[in-house]
């Protein structure tokens, strides 16, 4: 009988516990789309991307013009300028291709500027968030935008728009 309470008590305690617990989940996405500074922020990356992207497409146009005028001309011309002219267009792609790297590769110049420009938002974001489980008590917040699989959820829990009012941003109304 004593037994038998005890597991009565630590299965109450438990049920108690796990209730207490809130989760709740936001939408990064829909909280990123209302705040103005990342529109901006996401603009000048879009356009940062497009016109390095431009330079790069030029100067690997120019390097296949000249592969292609080399292979035209390479019949015609003596042995030690055939050499120059490989030796030339060799160094010009490998330029080409360290400018790509520079641009758009792992820790590029815009991966850098991104993580300027957007890196400050999300931790506005995040900081909203956390003020916001520590003063409704909640145990966990998912993102619901993320790669965190939600096969439900009750739009009751979502608190997407108490971020966006503790960032102090005004938002499109859901449908």
């Amino acid at each position: 009988m004593r037994r038998t309470f005890i597991i009565a008590v630590v299965f109450f305690a438990a049920v108690v516990t796990a209730s207490a617990q809130k989760f709740a989940y936001v939408d990064s996405e829909f909280i990123l789309e209302n705040i103005p500074e990342y529109a901006d922020a996401k603009a000048e990356i879009d356009e940062l991307s497009i016109q390095w992207q431009r330079d790069i497409e030029a100067k690997f146009s120019e390097i296949d013009q000249l592969y292609k005028n080399f292979k035209a001309e390479a019949v015609l011309l003596p042995e030690d300028i055939k050499n120059k002219r490989e030796e030339e267009i060799i160094a010009k792609e490998k330029v080409a291709k360290d400018l790509q790297k520079q641009r758009f590769g792992k820790d590029g110049d815009l991966f850098k500027r991104r993580q300027e420009l957007i890196k400050p938002i999300q931790e506005k974001i995040y900081s909203a968030i956390e003020s916001l489980a520590a003063t409704e008590n909640y145990a966990v917040i998912f993102d619901k935008a993320g790669s965190v699989s939600m096969m439900y959820t009750n739009p009751r829990y979502d608190i997407s728009e108490e971020v966006l009012d503790k960032l102090g941003y005004s938002y499109k109304s859901r449908q």
